[in-house]
């Protein structure tokens, strides 16, 4: 005996095909909803912050301002009733450096409701002076004591640490202080700046050093 297997009804048959067209449906819309969560994510203030802070970190070190300065120093010395005198002029270049491997996510301030990133950096700190050794002009007084003597290994060693002491001096005065720390925060505000915009984030960064007014 044969049996013959009938199809399904029509009706059924257009049950299982709304059914299955709505489980594709659910599914579409629940993989548009994960993407389009992810794409949120991926463009979140602090997620881009995030990033820029880990760039600047591997960065390292950020020298926004160099300057150069010159050192003119003098010393004396007398011995057997004579004297000698030598005048040092020393020019050299200092580097205005930031430690970024110091900079934390504690120093990062998001305000989510202005829309602002206040980015609080490390103080600023001096490399150098590099000397220029070309460039170094001596003048000398006082010959018979210093071929008798000493006294010029004495006189040199007093000018060239008075001259690097000098160079120092110089390069914490307030004007070149208050340049390189301007130069540094334009230079942090738009390594956070320019990410934020790309993303598509309006946003407003300032950056400022511990115990100073931003700006």
């Amino acid at each position: 005996m044969t049996t013959n297997l009938s199809a399904p009804p029509p009706r059924l048959a257009g049950r299982l095909i709304l059914l299955a067209a709505a489980a594709m449906l659910l599914l579409a819309v629940w993989w548009a909803v994960s993407a389009w969560r992810d794409w949120q994510k991926g463009y979140d203030p602090e997620t881009v912050v995030a990033a820029s802070l880990q760039g600047l970190q591997d960065q390292n070190v950020l020298v926004p301002f160099t300057a150069r300065y010159v050192a003119v120093v003098t010393s004396t010395q007398s011995r057997m009733g004579l004297s000698a005198k030598k005048t040092l002029i020393m020019p050299g270049t200092v580097r205005y450096e930031v430690d970024l491997g110091k900079l934390k996510q504690s120093d990062l301030d998001w305000d989510a409701a202005t829309g602002a990133l206040t980015v609080t950096l490390p103080p600023l700190r001096l490399a150098g002076p590099e000397i220029d050794l070309n460039a170094i002009s001596e003048f000398r007084d006082g010959t018979i004591l210093l071929a008798l003597t000493d006294a010029e290994a004495s006189l040199d060693a007093a000018n060239r640490k008075a001259a690097q002491d000098e160079l120092i001096k110089q390069a914490k005065g307030t004007t070149p202080m208050r340049l390189a720390q301007g130069a540094a925060r334009a230079a942090i505000e738009q390594s956070f700046a320019m990410p934020l915009k790309a993303a598509g984030i309006d946003a407003k960064v300032t950056a400022r050093f511990a115990n100073t007014p931003a700006g």
